[in-house]
Parts: C-alpha cells; sequence; structure tokens
C-alpha cells in the first residue's frame, strides 16, 4: 500500500497485524495481572493520543479495580523528534502512595517517558511501572526501559493502532512502518 505524505509518496510495510497485537495484549494483560493481583487498584495513566487504542484494549483484559487518567505530551513534528517536551495537560492530583500503570505507545529516544516519569516521582506515588506497545531499543537516548513491551522494532517511523503521522493513520488497525516509494 501506498500513502500521500506532502509531496512525497511512501510505502506502508505493516509490522504487526490486528491479530498479532491482539494476541500480545492478552499476554501482556496475563503478565500485569499476575504481577499486581487482583485486590488493589491500579492508577492507569495513558499517554494520549497515541497510546489510546492500545490502553483500551488492554486495560479491558485486566483483573484488577482500575482508574483511568490521561495525560498529553507533545514531543514529534512530522517523522521527527523536536527535542521539547512539552506536558500540554497536567498530571492527576492526588498520586501519592498509589500504584500506576503508564501506558504509552512507543519508547522512541526515552526523552518523553524519562520526562514523564521524573514529574511523575514528584507526586510520591508507590510505584510506577510503564507499559509500552512499541520499543525501538536501538533509538534509545535516556536509560529508560519499560517494564512491559509489545513489540520491539528498528529505527522506523511507524504508524497505526494510534500512532501517527501529523494526526493522521491512528485508526490502522495493524502497526506499519513507512519508506519512501
Amino acid at each position: 500500500m501506498q500513502i500521500q505524505v506532502n509531496d512525497s509518496l511512501m510505502n506502508v510495510n505493516v509490522l504487526f497485524s490486528e491479530a498479532d497485537i491482539r494476541e500480545r495484549i492478552k499476554q501482556l494483560s496475563e503478565q500485569i495481572n499476575k504481577d499486581y493481583g487482583t485486590e488493589n487498584t491500579l492508577i492507569i495513566l495513558i499517554v494520549l493520543h497515541g497510546a489510546l487504542l492500545f490502553a483500551s484494549d488492554l486495560v479491558r483484559n485486566l483483573g484488577m479495580p482500575t482508574e483511568i487518567e490521561t495525560v498529553r505530551i507533545k514531543s514529534y513534528e512530522g517523522t521527527s523528534s523536536t527535542g521539547n517536551i512539552t506536558l500540554v495537560t497536567p498530571l492527576p492530583k492526588d498520586l501519592t502512595d498509589k500504584q500506576i500503570l503508564v501506558i504509552e505507545d512507543i519508547v522512541d529516544t526515552g526523552r518523553s517517558i524519562d520526562f514523564l516519569l521524573k514529574e511523575l516521582r514528584k507526586t510520591n506515588p508507590k510505584s510506577i511501572k510503564v507499559c509500552s506497545l512499541l520499543d525501538k531499543p536501538e533509538a534509545h537516548e535516556f536509560p529508560v526501559k519499560a517494564d512491559y513491551v509489545g513489540f520491539e522494532i528498528a529505527k522506523h517511523f511507524v504508524i497505526g493502532y494510534g500512532l501517527d503521522l501529523d494526526g493522521k493513520y491512528r485508526n490502522l488497525p495493524y502497526v506499519a512502518d513507512l519508506k519512501k516509494a
């Protein structure tokens, strides 16, 4: 498949199908259920907008009571990171002594999640873990590691299943990389 991006034609190559994603979410949720149990409330902090689809599918498979919160940070323009992180929405109030699971779409350079984790630690939570649909280890510039990872990928720019290109293509039911045609 090909799509038009500005003045360039781009090839779309599916990396993870809808079925692949569904199966991996089942495995991740089983591990999270095992790690947290079903008694205590888990604060789910969804990083908008990219993690929204992943988080909604994941949370439906969790067995413990959850409180769902959202936060929005911005670091991308087009296909590249700006290097600047902006907290677009404030963090939820009163996270003291709470167990927090941050759900992220992708750990790329690690700059965004590093920034968010530093901000969250200021709220004195009981614990913070990160669940990311995708991880790009070779792109990491910060020493961060997600506790739960759906898939590791090479240094590609990806779209679909919540990941976007200038706000578009989040609705694709799969994850695909883009390459010039």
